[in-house]
Order: C-alpha cells, then sequence, then structure tokens
C-alpha cells in the first residue's frame, strides 16, 4: 500500500513539518502538484492543493483520494459554501449584504489573507463576497474532524485586527465545546462526505455561526498548545480506510 502526498510547491516549503508527519506515518512520497503525473501508481492520494481537480482525476481512475473532491469543490468556494449551508438550515452571516461595514472575501481566499472590512459603499467586485460581519469582530473557533468525529476546537482572539488567524498573529488557546455547540458541528458534519477538516465560527451574540470550511487544515495550534499528534490519527484512519476499500 503506497500513495501520494500532493502540495503545491510553495505550500510543501510551509508545511515541511506536517510533510515530515506524514511520510513517518505513511508509505507516501511527496509530489508537487506543479509536477504531477496523473498516471503514475498509487493506491491512494492525499490532496493538500485546495483544487478539487487534482483530486477528481484521479478518482477518475478509481484511486481513493482524501479529501473527496466534492469536498474540495465545496470548501474552496465560499460563495458555493454558504448558500449550501443556508440551504441546509446552517446558520450564516448573511451574504451579498450592501451595508456598512462590510467584510469582503475572496472567494477561494484562504488564510485570512484576502478578508477586508469594507467601511465605505461599493459596487460588488466579482471573486469576491460581502457579509455582514459578526457582533464579536477578532474572535472565532476552529473545530477540527477526522470522519465525522469532533477531535479539537480552539479559541482564536485577535487584540488589533478583525481576523483572528492564528497565522496573522492570533492568540489561540484551548476551547470546551458546549452540547450545543457540537449538535450544531455534527449537523454540519452530517452534511458533507469528508476525511480531515476544520470548520471554522464566528461569534454573533454569543453564539458560534458557521463561517467556512478548511479542506488542507493546518494543524500548527494544536502542535502548539495540546500533546495531541492529529496527523498520526488522521493517517491511522487512512491506512484503515485505504486496506479496508
Amino acid at each position: 500500500m503506497s500513495g501520494i502526498l500532493v502540495y503545491s510547491r510553495k505550500e510543501a516549503e510551509r508545511n515541511a513539518f506536517s510533510i515530515e508527519k506524514y511520510t513517518k506515518y505513511l508509505d507516501i512520497k511527496l509530489v508537487l502538484q506543479e509536477e504531477l503525473d496523473f498516471s503514475c501508481p498509487a493506491d491512494f492520494v492525499i490532496n493538500r492543493t485546495n483544487d478539487y481537480k487534482t483530486a477528481e482525476k484521479f478518482e477518475q481512475r478509481g484511486i481513493r483520494v482524501f479529501n473527496p473532491s466534492s469536498l474540495t469543490r465545496l470548501a474552496n468556494d465560499k460563495q458555493k459554501c454558504y448558500e449550501f449551508m443556508q440551504k441546509n438550515g446552517i446558520e450564516i452571516m448573511p451574504v451579498n449584504y450592501s451595508g456598512i461595514p462590510s467584510i469582503k472575501k475572496a472567494v477561494c481566499g484562504k488564510g485570512g489573507t484576502e478578508v477586508f472590512m469594507i467601511k465605505e459603499k461599493e459596487p460588488f467586485e466579482k471573486g469576491y463576497v460581502y457579509q455582514k460581519p459578526a457582533s464579536d469582530l477578532g474572535k472565532d473557533l476552529r473545530v477540527w474532524l477526522i470522519n465525522g468525529e469532533i477531535k479539537a476546537a480552539i479559541l482564536r482572539e485577535s487584540q488589533s485586527d478583525f481576523r483572528a488567524n492564528f497565522c496573522l498573529g492570533g492568540i489561540a488557546k484551548p476551547y470546551i465545546l458546549s452540547q450545543e455547540e457540537k449538535n450544531l458541528i455534527c449537523n454540519i458534519s452530517d452534511l458533507i462526505k469528508f476525511d480531515y477538516i476544520g470548520i471554522d465560527f464566528v461569534f454573533n451574540s454569543g453564539k458560534i455561526v458557521f463561517n467556512e470550511i478548511e479542506d488542507s487544515v493546518g494543524a500548527r495550534m494544536l502542535y502548539s498548545l495540546t500533546d495531541m499528534d492529529i496527523i498520526k490519527e488522521y493517517c491511522s484512519y487512512i491506512t484503515c480506510e485505504v486496506k479496508n476499500g
């Protein structure tokens, strides 16, 4: 049983720690997205590119991909993801929002780098989602899940920015979920097919509200703040999935 681990060149450089973990726990080799041969032999693929077409091409060959292309496609289009959640009864902060202030997000953006606070009215720009801000700016929650099971939750807070991303300097600490919050997370989990994801929530009037799905979710916060080896757990899950076919 051997597989390939796919990262873009840029993300491979940034995620050397995670790559070392994957190659330690699995019979797997790193292949850069820019050098990928879709005809190469593999029993399974771990797609860390956020590109659903990469997963789709391997799936068409009958190869098991973690995460599936359907999840990658949904998670990496904020507009589609918000519409999907809203259609299925999951509360979101209103989108296509023309009020001021508003949050402007690149549809395919990640890591908070293409998220802006808009304080003056502007025409809607293609490729962006305009969303009503949550009441508790600079505070959000990330929850990690493997195969539908909640593994951990981390609260992120910023003292100087409306974005709370850890990679942007946000302060983070473990968070104990209430039963109501667990129920909401499980409701979202039941709607989608996935292997390993993060779900991010904002806080509005004291409760969590769905914000986005992280497909190739990072784990820096977990390794910094807990004793959990989540990549090891994910690799154990992958081994079982591939063996049981």
